[in-house]
C-alpha cells in the first residue's frame, strides 16, 4: 500500500451538505429564545475536545440569538450546522471587516482592519473572485502532489532529530510548528531563517490577551518584513509563489506590491498557525484514544478519514469566519436585520447531532467531509488540500516511526491556547 496521501479535492470546491432530517419541533411548542444578550461571547473551551456548554445550549435552545461581544456591541450567534453553512455561502452576508456592524471580538479591532490592506478573506464580490483566482493555481491538485516528496523529507528530517534528541521532548517545537512553517516558507519563498520573527509576531497578532498596541505593532512588523522581501523579489523574481505572482501580474499589467503583501501575509500566517495546531491536537487526541490510534496504525488507509474527523472534532478557528448582514435574512425562522453582525460558531455546528451521530465521540471512520473546519462557500480555505496532505503525512509517519509515543505529563498539566483566535497547544511533552 502506498504511503502517498491522495489529494482529490479541487481547492475552491465546496461539498454538498449531507441530507439530514429537520430538527424536531420543541414539544412545548415554545419558540426559540432569540435574545441572549446576557451572554458575552466568545467563551473559552473548558475541554479541548468539546465546545463550551453554553454553545451547546445555544444550539439546542437559541440557534440564532442576539449575544453580547467583548466590545459591548451585540451580534447574532449562529450555532446550527445548516445555518452556519448558509451564512458562509449566502452573498447577503458580507466578509468586509470595515462594514458597520461587523462583529469585532477584540478592542480596537476596527482600527487594525482599517489601517491594513484587506486580505481576500475580508473581500466581497466582485473584488474577491479575481484576487482568489490569481493564486488558485498555486494550490492545484497537481502542485500539491508535486510537494509530497519534499513534505515527507521535511517530516523525516524532524523526526530524525526528535528521535536522536533527549526525552521527554516538546512535540510542538520539534515537529508540529517547524514542519508547516518550513513548507509554507519554501512555497512562498520566505527565508525559513526568519521563522522565529514571523512566528512570534503572528502569535501576538492572533492572541486576545495582547493589547491593541501590541497587536498593531506585530501587524506593522510583519507587513514591513514582507514588503521588503517582495521588493527584493521585484528586482529578481524567484521561482516560488511570490516570485511567480510578480511575473504574472506584471505581464497582465495588474501588479500592486501592497496587494501582494496582503496575500503573502494571509498565506504565511494561515499556512503555519492552523496546521501546526492541528498536528499537536490531533496527536493528543489519538494518544488519548488508544483504540482509534491502534486502528489507524494498523491500517494507514484510514488516515484521510481520520484527518477529516480530527478537523471536525477540534474546529480550531471557531469564530474566525464571522459576517455582517447586508440585508434582512431569515435563519431558522429568525430575522437577522441588515447591518447586524453574525458570530459563526463553527465548532458547535461541527458537533451538531442533527448532522453527526454521537458528535462528541472521536470516530476516525466517520468520513465527516461536510464539516466547516475550513469554512464553506466562496471563502473556503484556499490551502485546505495542503493542510490535509501535511496532516496525513505527519500522522502516518509519526505513528509508523515512533510506535511507543506517549504523553510525558498528565493531560491536566497541558497548556492550551485559550486566549487565541486559533485554538491549540502551547506545548506537548511526549516520550517513547
Amino acid at each position: 500500500m502506498s504511503d502517498r496521501p491522495e489529494v482529490t479535492d479541487r481547492p475552491e470546491a465546496t461539498e454538498r451538505p449531507e441530507a439530514t432530517e429537520p430538527p424536531a419541533p420543541d414539544p412545548t411548542g415554545a419558540p426559540p429564545v432569540t435574545d441572549r444578550s446576557d451572554l458575552t461571547l466568545p467563551h473559552p473551551r473548558t475541554c479541548p475536545y468539546a465546545p463550551p456548554a453554553t454553545y451547546k445550549q445555544l444550539r439546542e435552545e437559541s440557534p440564532v440569538a442576539r449575544v453580547t461581544l467583548p466590545t459591548g456591541a451585540t451580534a447574532w450567534a449562529v450555532s446550527r450546522h445548516e445555518d452556519v453553512r448558509t451564512v458562509l455561502s449566502d452573498p447577503r452576508f458580507s466578509s468586509d471587516r470595515n462594514a458597520p456592524g461587523f462583529p469585532v471580538l477584540m478592542a480596537e479591532g476596527n482600527k487594525l482592519a482599517t489601517e491594513a490592506r484587506p486580505t481576500m478573506l475580508q473581500m466581497d464580490p466582485p473584488e474577491h473572485g479575481p484576487v482568489r483566482r490569481a493564486v488558485l493555481g498555486e494550490f492545484t491538485v497537481r502542485r500539491m502532489r508535486a510537494l509530497q516528496p519534499r513534505i515527507q523529507e521535511i517530516v523525516d528530517e524532524h523526526l530524525d532529530a526528535l528521535l536522536a534528541g533527549p526525552r521527554p521532548a516538546d512535540l510542538v517545537r520539534a515537529l508540529s510548528l517547524p514542519v508547516p512553517s518550513l513548507v509554507i516558507c519554501e512555497q512562498l519563498g520566505v527565508p525559513y531563517a526568519d521563522h522565529d520573527f514571523f512566528q512570534t509576531h503572528s502569535s501576538t497578532l492572533i492572541s486576545r490577551a495582547q493589547s491593541a498596541d501590541e497587536r498593531a505593532a506585530a501587524l506593522y512588523a510583519l507587513n514591513g518584513y514582507l514588503a521588503e522581501l517582495i521588493a527584493d523579489k521585484e528586482r529578481e523574481p524567484t521561482d516560488d509563489l511570490l516570485g511567480r505572482q510578480i511575473v504574472k501580474h506584471r505581464e497582465e499589467g495588474t501588479y500592486d506590491r501592497e496587494d501582494l503583501v496582503s496575500m503573502a501575509f494571509l498565506l504565511l500566517i494561515a499556512g503555519h498557525e492552523t496546521t501546526a495546531n492541528m498536528i499537536s491536537l490531533g496527536t493528543l487526541a489519538l494518544l488519548e484514544h488508544p483504540e482509534e490510534l491502534a486502528a489507524l496504525r494498523a491500517d494507514p488507509a484510514r488516515t484521510p478519514a481520520a484527518v477529516e474527523e480530527l478537523l471536525r472534532y477540534f474546529t480550531i478557528a471557531d469564530t474566525v469566519a464571522s459576517r455582517v448582514a447586508k440585508e434582512d435574512v431569515e435563519l431558522s425562522g429568525v430575522k437577522v436585520p441588515a447591518g447586524e453582525g453574525v458570530l459563526v460558531l463553527s465548532h458547535t455546528s461541527n458537533h451538531d447531532p442533527e448532522v453527526y451521530e454521537r458528535p462528541e465521540e472521536l470516530d476516525i471512520d466517520r468520513g465527516a467531509r461536510n464539516h466547516v473546519a475550513f469554512g464553506f462557500g466562496p471563502h473556503q480555505c484556499l490551502g485546505q488540500n495542503l493542510a490535509r496532505m501535511e496532516l496525513q503525512i505527519v500522522l502516518d509517519t509519526l505513528l509508523r516511526r515512533v510506535p511507543g509515543l506517549r504523553l510525558a505529563v498528565e493531560r491536566e498539566k497541558l497548556s492550551f491556547k485559550d486566549d487565541a483566535l486559533v485554538y491549540g497547544l502551547n506545548e506537548l511533552p511526549v516520550t517513547w
